[in-house]
C-alpha cells in the first residue's frame, strides 16, 4: 500500500510508542518515586503485619492498624530521644563548621619529604576554599535547609508514602492477582506471574539487606568514633548508616565527612579512620554483603556505577537510590524472558517437525 512496508510500519510504530512512553515516565518520574518509597516502605513492614496476621488470623484491616499505631509510637520515642541529640549536634556543626574550616590546620600525614612544597600549596588552596565556603556555601546550605524544613514537599512526602504503603500492603495480592488475570493465554498468564514472583523475591532480600547493612553501618561507626573520641559521632554515624543506601558512592561520602569533620574539629585520628574505613568495607563487601545479597540480586559494579550516575541525573538522590533495585529487576526480567523464549523455539520446532 502507497510503496510502505508493512513489518516496517509496525516498527516505526513500536519505537514511536516506545519513546513516548519513556517521556511520560521522565515527565512523571517525581510521582513515580513516591510510589516507589511506598513500595519500600511496604516492604519494610511487610514481615511485622506478617506476624501480626498470624495472631489475628482472617482480620488484616487491624492487624496493619496495630503495625501502624507500633511504628509512630516507635518513631516517636526515638525522635524524642535520638533526634533531639542528634538535631543538637547537627546545629552545633552548622553554626561552628566556616570557623573551624578556616582555623583547621592541615592534618600531619606521613608523607615523604620531596612532597613538603606541595604540601604548603595544598594547605594554602585549602584556606583559600575555606574562606568561599565560609562566605558562599555555608548561607546557601542554611537557606536550603530552610527550605527543606518550611516547604510542604517534605510534609507530602512524609503523609503521602505510608498511605500508598497501606493501601500496597493492604490490596497488593488483589493488584497482584488483577494483573495476571488480565493476560490471555496460559503461557503468558504464567510466564508474569512468574516474573512478578522474581520481582518480589527480588525485593525482598534486596530490602532486608540494605536495612541491615545500614544498621550495622551505624552501629560500626558509632563505637568506633565513640572509641576515637571524635565529637559528632552520632550525627556521622547516622549520615554513614543513611548513605549505605546510596551504593558505591554513598559509603565512600560517608567515610570522606567523617575525615573531614575530624580534620576541621582538630579531633585527628584520621589514619585511624581511613584504616576503619578499608577494613570494614572489605568485611562489609565480602563477608556480609555477599551473605545477604543471593542470587538474582548481584549486579555488575559497571551497571551500579552507570545505574547510580543515570539514576543521579534523571532523579537526584532517590534516582541514586532505586538505580540498583530498577537494573536487578530488568535483569531478572530479561532473563525470565529469555528462558521463556529458548523454551518455546525447540518445541515449535517440534511441531513444525
Amino acid at each position: 500500500m502507497l510503496g510502505i512496508d508493512s513489518r516496517a510500519l509496525r516498527v516505526c510504530w513500536t519505537v514511536f510508542l516506545f519513546a513516548v512512553a519513556l517521556a511520560v515516565v521522565y515527565l512523571i518520574r517525581d510521582t513515580l518515586v513516591d510510589f516507589a518509597l511506598a513500595v519500600f516502605f511496604a516492604y519494610l513492614l511487610a514481615p511485622l503485619v506478617n506476624l501480626v496476621g498470624r495472631i489475628l488470623p482472617k482480620r488484616r484491616n487491624l492487624a496493619l492498624a496495630i503495625v501502624y499505631v507500633a511504628i509512630l509510637a516507635v518513631l516517636i520515642t526515638v525522635g524524642i530521644n535520638l533526634g533531639s541529640r542528634v538535631a543538637e549536634e547537627a546545629g552545633s556543626l552548622a553554626s561552628r563548621l566556616p570557623a573551624m574550616v578556616q582555623n583547621a590546620t592541615l592534618p600531619q600525614f606521613p608523607i615523604p619529604s620531596w612532597l613538603d612544597p606541595y604540601k604548603a600549596k595544598v594547605y594554602e588552596a585549602a584556606q583559600n576554599e575555606a574562606r568561599e565556603l565560609s562566605s558562599g556555601a555555608v548561607p546557601l546550605l542554611q537557606k536550603a535547609t530552610g527550605r527543606i524544613i518550611s516547604g510542604l514537599g517534605v510534609v507530602v512526602v512524609l503523609v503521602l508514602v505510608p498511605i500508598l504503603a497501606f493501601f500496597f500492603l493492604k490490596d497488593g495480592r488483589a493488584i497482584s492477582t488483577a494483573l495476571i488475570g488480565s493476560v490471555t493465554g496460559g503461557r503468558r498468564r504464567g510466564l508474569v506471574e512468574e516474573i512478578l514472583m522474581d520481582i518480589h523475591n527480588l525485593l525482598i532480600k534486596y530490602i532486608r539487606a540494605l536495612v541491615i547493612l545500614a544498621i550495622a553501618s551505624a552501629t560500626a561507626w558509632f563505637l568506633f568514633l565513640q572509641i576515637l573520641g571524635t565529637p559528632y559521632s552520632l550525627l556521622l554515624a547516622g549520615m554513614c548508616g543513611l548513605l549505605e543506601f546510596i551504593p558505591v558512592i554513598g559509603p565512600a561520602a560517608g567515610g570522606l565527612i567523617v575525615i573531614v569533620v575530624a580534620a576541621v574539629t582538630s579531633s585527628g585520628g584520621y589514619l585511624w579512620i581511613l584504616l576503619f574505613w578499608i577494613v570494614y568495607r572489605m568485611f562489609q563487601d565480602y563477608v556480609l554483603n555477599p551473605h545477604l545479597m543471593s542470587e538474582g540480586v548481584e549486579v555488575h559494579p559497571l551497571l551500579v556505577l552507570f545505574g547510580v550516575l543515570a539514576g543521579e541525573q534523571i532523579a537526584g538522590v532517590p534516582g541514586m537510590f532505586f538505580s540498583v533495585p530498577v537494573i536487578a529487576i530488568l535483569k531478572a526480567v530479561f532473563t525470565r524472558l529469555r528462558g521463556a523464549r529458548t523454551r518455546i523455539a525447540p518445541a515449535s520446532v517440534s511441531e513444525s517437525g
